[in-house]
């Protein structure tokens, strides 16, 4: 399986986010890939194939804010990453500000994803390499991982959070509607939803999005990913998700992965994208799931019977010292 990883990618490194009301050293930092690349051996550098493919899921005016904030961000006099403070709610009237500190909150729904100078060009460079698993599998290959890191897919339309910028699987999976595949499907396997992931998808009937996650009524993001939350209009009945109890271990979670391979399954896809958190690991810090390394094989093993081309696009795991054991176990059952 030949697995993509852009340079640009290890350079985004924020010092700080604001969580649980203080600040907290960033969690998402660059020695998660480069732990992963030890343990999974040589990546290849992904082909550059421009902004087209992610203008296609993201929104432009949102494109050029993730380019310009850092600029704006020292014009405006400010230190440091920036962070967002003021966020519009739901249903406020359309505007374009251009104060930075108005765009930011415009384009965010938290304040745990800095944006720094190197944001974009990491961010631009994990979509590179989602892009390039995806073109692996659609020339012929069975499976292909990107190490995406940013990862992605708590990133919507036209806002970042959750460490996200861009949402490679997003990314991934209209690459593949393009190219010719009639139907499209997300399973995501992260220890949080992947609330990006869903909104961009959700009214849509040809890209099926099936998620296993922490349950929001504990745990982030909180506002998406309830069981009934189902796609609206055309994709009435295409998102499908499955939460689970803190605690879980791989009996539970192997059996709600079951439920959502069956209902991707049904759905009739051409192409799977996989969106692979190791935040489901035990000794996670910011997760509460009870999985093992040696469980992530049978994961993926499961996956694999599915017998459809696989993309796996990397998420989330912030244990660095497991995190490569726990990714190569997963790629190895597949």
């Amino acid at each position: 399986m030949r697995s993509f990883f852009h340079p640009a990618q290890a350079h985004h490194a924020p010092a700080r986010e604001l969580h649980n009301g203080g600040f907290a050293d960033y969690a998402e930092v660059p020695a998660r890939a480069a732990a992963i690349r030890a343990a999974i051996g040589a990546t290849q550098v992904p082909t550059d194939r421009g902004e087209a493919p992610i203008a296609a899921v993201h929104d432009p005016a949102y494109l050029a804010f993730l380019r310009d904030a850092p600029r704006l961000w020292r014009e405006a006099g400010r230190p440091g990453d920036a962070i967002p403070y003021a966020f519009p709610i739901v249903g406020r009237r359309p505007l374009a500000p251009a104060r930075i500190d108005a765009l930011i909150g415009l384009h965010s729904f938290d304040a745990t994803t800095p944006i720094t100078p190197e944001a974009w060009a990491a961010s631009y460079g994990s979509a590179q390499s989602a892009l390039a698993a995806t073109h692996a599998v659609l020339a012929g290959e069975r499976a292909a991982f990107a190490l995406c890191r940013p990862p992605g897919h708590h990133a919507g339309r036209d806002y970042c959070g959750g460490y996200c910028h861009l949402n490679t699987a997003a990314i991934a999976a209209q690459a593949a509607r393009d190219a010719g595949n009639a139907r499209v499907a997300i399973l995501d396997i992260d220890y949080h939803h992947g609330n990006g992931t869903q909104d961009i998808f959700y009214a849509r009937g040809d890209v099926f999005y099936a998620s296993v996650h922490a349950d929001p009524v504990s745990d982030y993001p909180f506002f998406w990913g309830h069981a009934d939350e189902r796609g609206k209009g055309a994709g009435e009945g295409t998102t499908l998700n499955l939460p689970l109890p803190h605690g879980t271990r791989l009996h539970a979670f192997r059996r709600a992965q079951a439920t959502a391979l069956d209902a991707i399954a049904r759905f009739g896809a051409g192409l799977l994208v996989v969106s692979f958190g190791a935040d489901t690991w035990e000794g996670d810090p910011i997760s509460h799931f009870a999985l093992t390394t040696a469980d992530y094989a049978v994961l993926a093993r499961d996956i694999a019977a599915l017998a459809l081309p696989t993309v796996v696009v990397m998420e989330g795991g912030y244990a660095v010292e497991a995190l490569g054991a726990n990714v190569a176990s997963f790629l190895s059952g597949l």
